[in-house]
Parts: C-alpha cells; sequence; structure tokens
C-alpha cells in the first residue's frame, strides 16, 4: 500500500515543485514505485521532467473529472528508475470551478488514487501554491504533508496559514493527516542568517524537521530546462546528492 505525500506551501518559490521531481526521482533511484501527480495547474513537475502536454491531451484534470477515463500515465524517466507521472497543463485552472458544482469535492482526489495505492510504493502530490480546492483535495488525499520551507524569516509568516489549513482538514476530512516534516530549502552553509533561521524553526516548531538541508545549487536550477531531475542532470550536484539524502531519510523513517 502506497505512503501517499502531500508536498504543500501555499508561498510560491519555496522549492516546492524541485522538491517534488526530485525527491519523487531519488525514491525511484532506491528502487521504489513511484507515482508523482502533477496537481499544479502551472504544469511545473510536468515540464520538470520533459512531459509538455497539448491542450487535448489527457491530464490531471480528466483523471479528477473524468469518471470512465484510464489514469494518464507517463514514464518520462529512463529503466531502471521506476517513476509515474500524471501531468498536469493550463486547463486544470477550470477544474476548480468545476470541481465545486460536485459533491464532496474535497475527496475527489482521495477518490480517484484509492485504487491505484497497491501498485505503487509512494504517490507525491504536488500541490498547487495556494490553499484552494486542489490543495485541499491534496491535504485530504494524504497521509502526510511535506513541507517545504525557504531559509528566511519571511517564510515563517505564511507556515500559519498552512497549518491552520491542515488544522481544519484534519477536523473535517483526515483526521490521521501527519506533518511529514520541515524541509530547509534554499539553505547557504556560508549564511549566518540561514543559521538562524534553523534554529528558529526547531526551537517554535513541534514538528520534525529533516536533517537534510537543500542548498542553494545552480545546476539543480537549470535541471528542469533540461527536463531532468538532478540526478540525471548532474549526478555529482550539490542538489542532486541532497534529494537522495531526503530519500534516503524518509525510507529509514518509514514514514510519519
Amino acid at each position: 500500500m502506497a505512503q501517499v505525500i502531500a508536498i504543500a506551501n501555499q508561498k510560491g518559490g519555496v522549492g516546492k515543485t524541485t522538491t517534488a521531481v526530485n525527491l519523487s526521482a531519488s525514491l525511484a533511484r532506491m528502487h521504489q514505485r513511484v507515482l508523482l501527480i502533477d496537481c499544479d495547474p502551472q504544469g511545473n513537475a510536468s515540464s520538470g521532467l520533459g512531459v509538455r502536454l497539448q491542450p487535448d491531451d489527457p491530464s490531471f484534470y480528466t483523471f479528477l473529472t473524468d469518471d470512465g477515463a484510464p489514469p494518464p500515465f507517463h514514464k518520462p524517466l529512463p529503466p531502471p528508475l521506476d517513476l509515474t507521472l500524471i501531468p498536469s497543463c493550463a486547463t486544470l485552472a477550470a477544474a476548480e470551478w468545476d470541481l465545486f458544482s460536485r459533491d464532496h469535492a474535497e475527496t475527489l482526489l482521495s477518490r480517484k488514487i484509492h485504487p491505484l495505492k497497491d501498485r505503487f510504493t509512494h504517490i507525491l502530490l504536488d500541490c498547487p501554491p495556494s490553499l484552494g480546492l486542489l490543495t485541499v483535495n491534496g491535504l485530504t488525499a494524504a497521509q502526510s504533508v511535506l513541507i517545504p520551507l525557504q531559509c528566511e524569516y519571511y517564510a515563517l509568516e505564511g507556515l500559519t496559514l498552512l497549518l491552520d489549513t491542515i488544522r481544519k482538514i484534519r477536523m473535517r476530512f483526515n483526521p490521521d493527516l501527519a506533518i511529514e516534516g520541515i524541509l530547509v530549502t534554499m539553505f547557504d552553509r556560508r549564511n549566518n542568517l540561514a543559521h538562524q533561521v534553523v534554529n528558529e524553526i526547531r526551537k517554535h516548531l513541534q514538528f520534525r524537521v529533516f536533517e537534510t538541508f537543500i542548498p542553494r545549487n545552480v545546476r539543480l536550477s537549470e535541471s528542469p530546462s533540461h527536463g531532468l531531475p538532478a540526478l540525471l542532470y548532474d549526478p555529482g550536484c550539490a542538489g542532486a546528492k541532497a534529494y537522495l539524502s531526503l530519500a534516503s531519510e524518509i525510507l529509514t523513517n518509514g514514514g510519519t
């Protein structure tokens, strides 16, 4: 039965999609069967793996809204990496409006992925940078939520809204939703402020903070333009090594 992890933060630019793509690839490198679902209308996780849909192509939108359609699986990475993608595109932006008219709209994704859980060891959900209905669906479908947090003080301010949303999701739809952990991103070891922020996070948040920090890394930033995760674009770069370390940490702890 798959471990379902939502990767969420309503603040943009914190490394959410970078984490979704590279953690998925790193788990696949460690012989896991991974499904990455691109729940974001921007479709950046899809393009970051080299998948660019045409407007009429099956996508996460059709997966959500067409009860008779098979899941639009793509296999963007070469063997032996067992990574499957359900891609997104801009038409998903209309999905939230469509979902509002459906009964039990908040649990639609949970119902759609339930039959898939026996086929994978991990299902990762790349949620939009908002707290709208698509993110609510992701949090309702997940067993846990991984929160990328940029290593700056302003990032802490928006965290309160996300934690409040998680509390409401637990109360109404998913009482077992856990915090997988806080992932510190864009970390610069040479910057004293970065270390201060990490200390504040560990001091004031009662949740697990991953031992792995994701560094600022040029190769990590370049890899999406080539449609590759960092471990295929430049296996020796610091970003690729960090996400492999994060995957190992998640597997070692066996989820939350």
